[in-house]
């Protein structure tokens, strides 16, 4: 495990163009509910009544999500762990192009990553957006509304359907994120996968992308994935307790 570290934190010292991947295995350390892992979201509940086509159609399903949210069941009260705080910390000493994420929850941000560096392949659930007229909100007002008892909150512009922005089932990926998100796969030279199994695609197809183009892979995951036989560097461990010392290592090489 030190000599891995080691390796990485080498990796990214040497490193002028290096990514970050993450998917929702560091979130689960800040005690948001994994989606897919047995226990997860979608052992409770029938990932059929959470598509983009239903809750656009139905107003049950709607009701549905919005007491949901109204219970606080994504991101409530989440903060960054040490892993985010490490990748922040990345950006802060001149290492980090940009991170590509998996997650809904804001918490690159809130841990001091640059927005404009963090690209949301899946959205952000601290966001609602009308479908109508693309005003915005943030999710803590409508929630505001929801435990007010308003079962199913609308646009006070335009009573257009309210939508979190998250990325449900059936539903596009943000274009301009997926494009910036593959651009920067594709022109790395060290691509870092850190809490992903790599199996939702087409997030999962990035770390292909960087190796394709000749970067160099390293993955920080509990558990296997479809990339780590081509892996530079394998470290099976949890994020936040390795980011942390990777990053140390980091800024002693570069004098940081």
């Amino acid at each position: 495990m030190e000599n891995a570290i080691e390796a990485v934190a080498d990796l990214i010292a040497g490193s002028p163009r290096a990514v970050v991947f993450t998917g929702a295995g560091i979130s689960t350390e800040s005690g948001i509910p994994d989606f897919r892992s047995p226990g997860g979201i979608w052992s409770k509940y029938d990932p059929d009544d959470f598509t983009y086509q239903k809750f656009v159609s139905s107003l049950e399903s709607r009701k549905k999500h919005w007491q949901l949210i109204g219970q606080g069941l994504f991101t409530e009260g989440a903060e960054p762990n040490p892993a985010h705080l490490a990748i922040a910390e990345l950006e802060r000493i001149g290492k980090l192009e940009c991170v590509i994420t998996q997650n809904v929850d804001n918490l690159h941000q809130k841990a001091g990553n640059s927005p404009e560096k963090v690209f949301e392949l899946h959205g952000n659930m601290r966001w609602v957006r009308c479908l109508s007229c693309g005003k915005r909100y943030p999710m803590e007002d409508i929630r505001k509304q929801v435990n007010k008892s308003i079962e199913v909150p609308d646009c006070d512009a335009c009573h257009g359907i309210l939508k979190p922005d998250g990325v449900f089932f059936g539903e596009a990926l943000p274009e301009r994120e997926l494009t910036r998100a593959i651009y920067h796969s594709k022109n790395c030279d060290l691509f870092i996968v850190i809490g992903s199994t790599l199996v939702v695609s087409p997030a999962s197809y990035m770390p292909s992308y960087a190796v394709n183009a000749g970067a160099k892979l390293v993955i920080i995951n509990l558990s296997s994935t479809p990339m780590d036989s081509v892996a530079t560097v394998l470290i099976r461990g949890k994020a936040g307790e390795i980011m942390p010392k990777i990053v140390q290592r980091v800024k002693d090489k570069i004098g940081r």
